[in-house]
């Protein structure tokens, strides 16, 4: 039997059948993704009628060899922004993304580029994967490495705001602006939940979306619906065109304008960030 192009040896046994843990190879592995390997000789249990055969038999040979991580998925800290800055430049990874955190979407990015590489996608970045990635780019800037938070009347947004495609929600002004790589595309008014039904801050994205939604719970119409946390959404309410904001949503970001909603709906993607703040 060939083991990884070499011949096993003293008896013919199907390792793979069995395992070669069970079989009691010596094997070792680093979750850095070093080098992992197995050979020596040992004994093999084998069924057969009426019980177990044990028979000796020796491995010889290497599996295969990977390449130790220098950055891998939950890798934090400067050094994967600048990874993920290189990544936009090449159009990989979306500027949403740009942060200090080596997650999934980086980890399908890296895979993309060791794919156009020609070298194994890894899905981490070692050493091969990062000195072609630094050959394929530039040093990354200042404003790449951190873009500067959008300026409205002469103010700043949230810096999350400023990568990506964002509904940028001030509650403090009560605007909604739809921002897409540091640029205010739209602007429109909205009105939040009251008091015991409080919209929740914070960075969040679009789970979901339903042009014609109903609320089960409250029976009540929810066009152009984008949900973002739970059962709060972005969508236009007729109350709100009609009250202003004598009117309290039950949590959801209410919008009053049926034609700026109705565009936003279909410029917004899932996936999305949606970012809920005070300014």
């Amino acid at each position: 039997m060939r083991f990884f192009g070499k011949v096993l040896t003293t008896a013919t046994v199907v390792a793979g059948a069995l395992g070669l843990v069970a079989a009691g190879v010596a094997v070792s592995a680093r979750a850095d993704g070093g080098q992992t390997k197995a050979q020596g000789q040992t004994e093999q249990q084998v069924p057969r009628a009426g019980g177990v055969k044990t028979v000796p038999f020796e491995v010889s040979g290497e599996l295969p060899i990977y390449p130790k991580a220098l950055w891998k998925l939950d890798s934090n800290g400067l050094a994967v922004r600048k990874i993920e800055a290189r990544l936009i430049q090449l159009k990989l990874l979306d500027p949403q993304y740009l942060d200090d955190s080596f997650g999934t979407m980086t980890r399908g990015a890296v895979k993309k580029f060791q794919t156009s590489q020609g070298i194994p996608a890894l899905g981490y970045v070692d050493q091969n994967t990062w000195d072609k990635l630094k050959a394929a780019t530039h040093e990354p800037t200042q404003k790449e490495l951190f873009p500067p938070a959008p300026i409205v009347n002469g103010k700043k947004l949230d810096p999350r705001c400023a990568t990506g495609r964002v509904l940028c929600i001030d509650k403090s002004t009560r605007k909604l602006r739809y921002v897409v790589n540091g640029k205010v595309i739209s602007s429109m008014d909205v009105r939040f939940g009251a008091k015991a039904t409080r919209t929740r801050e914070g960075l969040f994205s679009v789970n979901w979306k339903s042009r014609k939604h109903v609320s089960k719970l409250y029976d009540s119409k929810m066009p152009f619906a984008m949900f973002f946390s739970g059962g709060q959404a972005v969508h236009y309410s007729s109350d709100f065109a009609a009250r202003g904001y004598n009117g309290a949503s039950h949590g959801c970001v209410n919008v009053r304008d049926l034609q700026k909603i109705e565009w936003l709906f279909d410029q917004v993607n899932v996936g999305d960030k949606v970012v809920v703040y005070w300014s």
